[in-house]
């Protein structure tokens, strides 16, 4: 990418983003990996779950994805107006959410 994120994406005005993310060395992502015979369709359930707990901890909504055997696909919203909200304590409890052992 030529530009930086950060004087693409601006905090305060809601978008929509297309978000791919690929997996390296030909591993499977999900489905049936036809060299190994190995079935990796039970991670589908895995990535569903893991992208609604991490659109509750941040204050996006996931519009879409799609998961392939090989890369995942999210069409993310974020919104500011829930950010703008949120007080120091709602960010704190967030924060503590997501790395529950960094308190200690």
């Amino acid at each position: 990418m030529a530009i930086a994120r950060s004087y693409l994406l601006n905090d305060e005005t809601e978008g929509t983003y297309h978000c791919i993310s690929r997996i390296v060395r030909r591993a499977f992502l999900c489905g049936r990996d036809a060299s190994t015979q190995r079935d990796y369709e039970h991670r589908k359930v895995w990535i569903n779950q893991r992208l609604q707990e991490l659109a509750g901890i941040f204050t996006i909504d996931v519009c879409g994805y799609a998961v392939m055997a090989n890369h995942l696909r999210v069409i993310l919203r974020n919104r500011p107006d829930l950010a703008k909200e949120a007080s120091d304590r709602d960010i704190a409890l967030r924060w503590w959410y997501l790395f529950p052992w960094s308190h200690l």
